[in-house]
């Protein structure tokens, strides 16, 4: 064991620890990461992008996961807590947002100031707040289901005088969140990070979030490849082992693949192009990093553009 020290280290502590091989967390609804679903009731049909019409009583949200974010509420904006991997996550996101916005030239070009983020599943808001410094954004409307995590969002806000005319916080789902009457009242950006992989049904959560997109725009997310490698490194090592997330944060069986997001929007919706995917990876001591080829193991953002209607 003495030539292996790290190993001999990790075996020790697999002894000694409380650790014990866990059943994958159950929850209340039956979760499902078959992106074949046609549509929820009252969704957008798979060959639309909007639509004015929703059945409020069809909901994405989990108990569970609502429960278990409320309990991490009041630690969502101590940047060494449990959230802590998110607050170093951060500049990614819009690096990522940034590229997916100039990776396609367009006659005339996209607008580069007045930008409208709607950013869903917001949790404390830590992208919401910073999306609303940017000199080049107009305004961001950010939703969650949760009072308890958004009461906290709304607090630390208050802090900045300035955010006050450009973020606007709703306790809602996007199920009771009314859709833009026209495609142009849409916003150019609707992010979903760190949330699909909490919902009960991604591909009838997708055709909810898609109608707020306009026309040029992008849907962007990040989520986590469902692979033998992410169940290793999110939940044993990250949770049960490291304790660098909160045990219970993620179901390996909710993990989405990125060739299922392709597939979803490429093949199966209409009105959808230009996909993009960056992986990362979180490395001790240095955070998040952009890894080409990681995508297909881990940590990834995707995003993807709705196609302008042609005048």
């Amino acid at each position: 064991m003495s030539r292996h020290p790290r190993a001999a280290s990790l075996l020790l502590r697999l002894r000694n620890s409380s650790y014990s091989p866990r059943p994958i967390r159950r929850t209340l609804t039956t979760p499902s990461r078959n992106f074949s679903a046609t549509t929820a009731p009252g969704s957008p049909s798979p060959s639309s992008s909007n639509s004015s019409s929703a059945d409020t009583t069809y909901t994405s949200v989990s108990p569970d996961e609502v429960s278990h974010f409320n309990a991490l509420a009041s630690s969502w904006w101590d940047p060494q807590g449990p959230s802590r991997i998110l607050h170093l996550m951060n500049p990614l996101r819009h690096d990522f947002i940034r590229s997916c916005r100039s990776s396609v030239p367009d006659d005339p070009p996209p607008p580069s100031t007045g930008l409208k983020y709607l950013d869903i599943g917001c949790g404390g808001g830590i992208f919401a707040e910073s999306a609303a410094r940017l000199p080049t954004t107009a305004s961001v409307t950010a939703i969650d289901p949760s009072p308890e995590v958004l009461s906290v969002a709304k607090a630390h806000a208050k802090r900045d005088p300035a955010l006050r005319s450009k973020l606007n916080y709703i306790n809602t789902s996007i199920e009771q969140l009314p859709v833009p009457s026209t495609p142009e009242q849409g916003y150019d950006v609707v992010s979903i990070f760190e949330v699909i992989e909490h919902v009960s049904n991604p591909a009838q959560f997708l055709d909810r979030c898609t109608p707020f997109v306009k026309p040029g725009g992008w849907l962007v997310l990040s989520t986590i490849a469902r692979t033998w490698m992410s169940w290793l490194t999110t939940n044993v090592v990250a949770e049960d082992l490291l304790r660098i997330v909160p045990r219970g944060t993620h179901d390996w069986r909710k993990y989405i693949n990125e060739e299922e997001l392709r597939s979803h929007f490429l093949h199966k919706r209409t009105g959808w192009a230009e996909p993009r995917c960056m992986g990362v990876i979180y490395v001790p001591g240095l955070g998040w990093k952009e890894v080409n080829g990681s995508e297909k193991i881990g940590n990834y953002f995707f995003g993807v553009r709705r196609i302008a209607e042609s005048v």
